[in-house]
């Protein structure tokens, strides 16, 4: 499996604090600082989330390529870890068991209140501050 180029947007819940130090950590593995990542503005969010309900906008993730194509949850893995430096082999894993990544998927973003919890002010105020600097 190749590695990928194009950008994604990701698009995420940004008043999640474990939302955010996890997605810092996947921006973080990109050590080339590849301009392959980016935020959505509002707008463009509204846009290319606009067939869902709001519910589900905030119930996972979603990573949108540049041709438009959207993924949610655990199938948006695919498409931002095959960007990432040794992340193919884990792009193909969590493509080739769907029902098990989404599973896994599902159950942190049930428990992503509890778990950003665990994660202290300071590494969410870390966070924010990689994903403000890099997403842009």
């Amino acid at each position: 499996m190749g590695r990928a180029h194009g950008r994604v947007a990701v698009l995420y819940d940004s008043e999640c604090g474990f939302c955010a130090w996890a997605l810092a950590w996947l921006l973080r593995w990109d050590r080339a600082r590849r301009p392959r990542f980016g935020s959505a503005p509002a707008a463009a969010c509204a846009r290319l989330l606009a067939d869902i309900s709001e519910e589900q906008r905030l119930a996972s993730w979603h990573v949108c390529d540049e041709r438009g194509a959207r993924r949610s949850g655990a199938a948006a893995f695919a498409p931002v870890l095959k960007r990432l430096p040794g992340g193919a082999p884990l792009a193909a894993l969590t493509a080739s068991c769907p029902r098990a990544s989404e599973a896994a998927y599902a159950w942190v973003a049930r428990h992503r209140s509890g778990l950003g919890r665990l994660v202290s002010g300071h590494a969410k105020r870390r966070s924010r501050a990689v994903i403000a600097a890099r997403m842009h």
